[in-house]
């Protein structure tokens, strides 16, 4: 079976303004540098991207800003045309990457689902078969019949969502449609996705939202700097991303202490995750947390608390120890460590939320999202390591056992 696409060496250059000219200058040298190119310089968004999606695939198009997934996306729908490269569509293209546009503020919410569809590229048949799917989605059925200029910001865009999302071409497009509204609106914009993607129609997803992506996609690209770094399954593209990134989560595997982990109770001093080789952790290793931080107080019960998430916010635990009980506590420096198992997390990135109280009711001092680790995926299962979904790899010990059947 033939690609439903394929990118073939895509790219993409635009001329930028060469900074540090003249602040003031004749009207005849302006008028001779607008005609000149050597103001300007080049700037690529994408270079050579190529890769090809299967009929009803979900891609997840992943990279930091900048990377280049908006140039992607608008070239494959065809809003701006590559430099270089050639895109072969084996059937339409619908994008929701500007949620709203063409809609227009005099006319009622009726008439905006009829024009707005005709702008996207719904035959009138289409939009008068998904009429009443969309106004149910958009939940403003109420207010149908009255001019968008009277709806709330929310309501236009939940109009304009449903409008896009009841498009029934071969290909989607979205482009952070989930980044916009309430949770609740964001919720069933993504099941609206999945519902899509389960179809069987082919899906083409961008988003910051890791966690989203996995949700969605089967498969993941990872741009950086407007190259394609990586191609593979959505978990390992997410994984390479969250490994590779250099902004993941804002957050360093080196905790460097400052004024924000600290307060008139507690300092945090050190944060270190080890395998017990002293590398870094992997699915097959014990792991050695060490956590030392100063107290001021004395005379307490201390306790000290640790979340752990994933990146894309899931808690995967909850735990703590106590410090000083029977108001014992001294000023002074302390140290907490604990043994992470082996075969307990799976690979990925995850962060560390440290909570220090007094009497386990009162709050100390909280430093949010203060250390990230990552875990390696070196399990191998006969020759070849393998990726395995979900926040847990555990590696129970199982009893089999056998009764023949007559």
């Amino acid at each position: 079976m033939k690609p439903i696409l394929e990118i073939d060496a895509v790219s993409k250059q635009y001329l930028i303004q060469k900074s540090g000219q003249q602040p003031y200058l004749s009207l005849r040298d302006s008028l001779s540098n607008a005609f000149r190119r050597n103001n300007k310089e080049a700037f690529w968004a994408l270079k050579d991207v190529s890769f090809d999606v299967k009929p009803g695939e979900s891609i997840g198009i992943i990279g930091k800003n900048g990377a280049g997934k908006s140039t992607l996306l608008k070239i494959l729908s065809q809003i701006t045309p590559p430099t270089s490269g050639r895109i072969t569509a084996r059937g339409r293209i619908a994008s929701l990457l500007e949620v709203g546009t063409g809609f227009h503020a005099e006319l009622t919410g009726r008439e905006n689902i009829f024009m707005n569809g005709s702008i996207l590229g719904m035959k009138r048949e289409e939009i008068l078969r998904n009429f009443d799917a969309i106004v149910d989605f958009s939940g403003v059925a109420q207010f149908i019949d009255t001019p968008l200029k009277h709806y709330s910001s929310g309501m236009q865009l939940r109009l304009a969502f449903a409008v896009a999302a009841f498009l029934e071409n071969e290909i989607l497009i979205i482009d952070e449609v989930l980044a916009v509204g309430d949770s609740e609106f964001q919720k069933r914009c993504l099941g609206k996705m999945q519902d899509v993607a389960r179809s069987g129609r082919t899906v083409l997803f961008v988003s910051h939202n890791i966690g989203a992506v996995k949700s969605l996609c089967n498969t993941g690209i990872v741009l950086q700097k407007g190259q394609l770094i990586f191609n593979g399954s959505i978990h390992e593209a997410a994984d390479f991303y969250q490994q590779n990134s250099e902004e993941a989560n804002g957050l360093t595997k080196i905790f460097e202490p400052d004024e924000r982990y600290q307060n008139q109770n507690i300092r945090l001093v050190k944060i270190e995750a080890i395998s017990g080789s002293g590398s870094g952790l992997s699915i097959t290793q014990k792991g050695l947390f060490t956590i030392v931080f100063d107290c001021f107080l004395e005379g307490i019960n201390l306790d000290c608390t640790m979340e752990f998430r994933t990146s894309d916010e899931t808690l995967v635990f909850h735990t703590g120890a106590l410090v000083s009980q029977n108001e014992d506590s001294q000023k002074g420096r302390y140290t907490v460590s604990f043994e992470l198992a082996s075969y307990y997390l799976n690979a990925g990135l995850y962060t560390v939320t440290l909570i220090f109280g007094k009497n386990q009711q009162e709050l100390l001092f909280a430093a949010e999202y203060c250390y990230s680790f990552s875990i390696e995926n070196d399990a191998v299962i006969g020759t070849k390591s393998n990726h395995l979904p979900g926040v847990l790899r555990p590696n129970f010990d199982y009893r089999i056992s056998h009764t023949p059947i007559d």
